[in-house]
C-alpha cells in the first residue's frame, strides 16, 4: 500500500502549488453543513484549477489505490463531500467560469464550481435563468447542485437540476473523460448516462463541465402572500387544497410553529402567534394577480389569515423568514437536517407522523415543507457535536413513516453518509445491490467517495 507520504509527494510533483496542506483547510473538508465530520485527516486538498488538474489527481489516485472526495463550496446536508483519515480531498470550487451562452439555443456550458447565484446573475444580462434554486444558492456550486440533484422553492413549478441539465462532462476513477449527454433538447441514443450522474454524490466520476438547460426570464410581475394556520395540520391540508385546485403558484412554503418562531427571532420580528403555522406562497407571470387572488380565496376558505405584499419587495421580505430558516436552526442548538419527500396529497398525514414523533421521544423537530412539491426538512435539534442514539431512532422512525405514505428518503439533499443505513429499506435489497454494482462499472477499484451512499 502507498504511503501518505508518497502519494502526497507525487501529487505536489504533478500539481505545484494547487496541494494544501494547511491545517485550516484539512480540517475544514472533514465536514459540511450537516455538522458531522468525518474521521481523521485527509492527506491533502487539491485545488484543481482545470479539467487536466482533475485526471492528473485521479490518475495519482487510482495508480496508489488513494480514496477521493469530491467537494465544491461545502453546503451539503449529508455529509457526502466529507473527506477523512488517508483521503485525497479534489476540490473543483476554482473552476468557476461560464464557458459559452447561447441565448437561441436557451443553453449554457459551465465549469462545476460556479456558484448557482452567480450563474443565474450573469444569465440576467442574456434576458436568461437557470431554474434550480436550492436555498443555499448564494453559497453552493452549480456541480454540487447536480452531484446532489439539488431542487428548491422553485422546482414544483419549474423542475429540480434532473429537468434542468442536458450533459456533463465527467472524469472517471482512472483519469478517463466523458463527454456524457447532447446540446439538443431531444436526445436518446443509448443509456441516459446524464441522469444516472445527476444526483450520484461523487460515486461515478467526477464532475468537470455542464451544459444546461436555460429559461427565459419569465415576463409580468410577481405576488406573494402568506397564509396563518393555528395548527401546521391546518396549513399542510390547505397547500394540498392548492395543489388540488389546479393551480400552479412559483412557490409554496410551509413553516410549522416551532421553526417559524426560531426564524421571527433571528431576524427581530414579532413573536407569532402560540401555535401558529404559516405558509408562503408566490405566484408569477402575466396571470400572477389572477392567480394569487384565487389561492388567497382557497386559504381563506381553509381557515388562513392571509396578508398579501404590496410589491415585489415586500415579497421578498416574507420570503427571507423563509430563506432564514438554517441560520435560525443553528440558534437553537446542532441540528440535523433531514429531508423526506412524500406525495403532496399525504402532506397533512405527514405532519401527523412528525407529531406522533415528537410525542413518543419527547422531542421537538421544528420542520418546514416545500409544500408545492411535498418536500419536508424535519431538524432535529440536539446539544453537543455527537448526534444521540435517541436522535438517530427517532430520524429512522421518520424515514420508515415516510416511506409508508408513499414517499422517499430524501428530495434533494441526498443519502451521503448520514442515511445511508436505510437506503436499502426504499429500494430492496435487489435495486440496493443493482446500484452498487453500476456504481463499480465507473469505479471498479471503488476509491471515489467510499463509505457514503452505498456502504453497508
Amino acid at each position: 500500500m502507498t504511503s501518505r507520504v508518497e502519494v502526497l509527494a507525487r501529487l505536489r510533483e504533478a500539481l505545484g502549488d494547487r496541494v494544501d496542506t494547511t491545517e485550516d483547510s484539512l480540517e475544514a473538508a472533514r465536514a459540511d453543513k450537516s455538522g458531522h465530520a468525518a474521521s481523521g485527516r485527509p492527506i491533502a486538498v487539491v485545488r484543481a484549477r482545470s479539467v487536466e488538474d482533475v485526471q492528473a489527481t485521479l490518475r495519482i489516485a487510482s495508480a496508489t489505490a488513494t480514496p477521493v472526495v469530491t467537494r465544491g463550496a461545502g453546503t451539503g446536508l449529508a455529509g457526502g463531500a466529507n473527506a477523512g483519515d488517508g483521503e485525497i480531498v479534489l476540490s473543483t470550487r476554482a473552476m468557476d467560469r461560464i464557458l459559452e451562452v447561447r441565448p437561441d439555443d436557451l443553453l449554457a456550458v459551465v465549469e462545476p464550481g460556479i456558484i448557482n447565484a452567480d450563474l443565474n446573475h450573469a444569465l440576467a444580462d442574456h434576458g436568461l435563468w437557470w431554474a434550480p434554486d436550492p436555498a443555499s444558492r448564494a453559497i453552493s456550486t452549480v456541480g454540487g447542485n447536480i452531484a446532489t440533484g439539488a431542487g428548491g422553492l422553485l422546482c414544483a413549478k419549474y423542475g429540480v437540476v434532473r429537468d434542468a441539465v442536458l450533459g456533463v462532462d465527467l472524469v472517471l476513477a482512472d483519469g478517463r473523460l466523458l463527454h456524457l449527454g447532447h446540446r439538443s433538447v431531444k436526445g436518446v441514443t443509448g443509456l441516459d448516462l446524464t441522469s444516472l450522474v445527476i444526483g450520484s454524490e461523487g460515486t461515478l466520476g467526477v464532475i468537470v463541465g455542464a451544459t444546461l438547460a436555460l429559461r427565459r426570464l419569465i415576463p409580468g410581475e410577481v405576488r406573494t402572500l402568506t397564509a396563518t394556520f393555528p395548527d401546521v395540520r391546518a396549513a399542510a391540508a390547505a397547500s394540498a387544497a392548492v395543489t388540488a385546485s389546479g393551480v400552479q403558484p412559483a412557490i409554496m412554503e410551509l413553516m410549522d410553529a416551532a421553526s417559524l418562531a426560531a426564524a421571527h427571532s433571528l431576524l427581530k420580528l414579532p413573536r407569532p402567534r402560540s401555535g401558529a403555522a404559516q405558509l408562503t406562497v408566490q405566484t408569477d407571470g402575466p396571470a400572477a394577480t389572477g392567480e394569487a387572488d384565487a389561492i388567497a380565496e382557497l386559504l381563506r376558505a381553509a381557515g388562513g389569515i392571509v396578508a398579501i405584499a404590496h410589491d415585489a419587495a415586500e415579497g421578498e421580505q416574507l420570503l427571507t423568514i423563509r430563506r432564514s430558516m438554517h441560520p435560525a436552526m443553528e440558534t437553537l442548538g446542532t441540528t440535523l437536517i433531514e429531508d423526506v419527500a412524500v406525495p403532496r396529497s399525504a402532506l397533512p398525514a405527514m405532519f401527523d407522523e412528525i407529531a406522533r414523533i415528537e410525542r413518543e421521544y419527547g422531542i421537538t423537530i421544528p420542520t418546514v415543507a416545500h409544500a408545492g412539491d411535498g418536500n419536508l426538512h424535519p431538524n432535529f435539534v440536539f446539544e453537543g457535536k455527537d448526534v444521540p442514539p435517541q436522535i438517530w431512532d427517532a430520524a429512522g422512525d421518520l424515514f420508515r413513516a415516510a416511506l409508508r405514505l408513499g414517499g422517499t428518503l430524501t428530495g434533494e439533499h441526498g443519502i451521503g453518509v448520514l442515511k445511508r443505513r436505510w437506503l436499502a429499506d426504499e429500494l430492496g435489497d435487489d435495486q440496493w445491490q443493482l446500484q452498487r454494482d453500476i456504481a463499480k462499472v465507473f469505479d471498479p477499484a471503488g476509491i471515489l467517495n467510499p463509505g457514503k451512499v452505498f456502504a453497508p
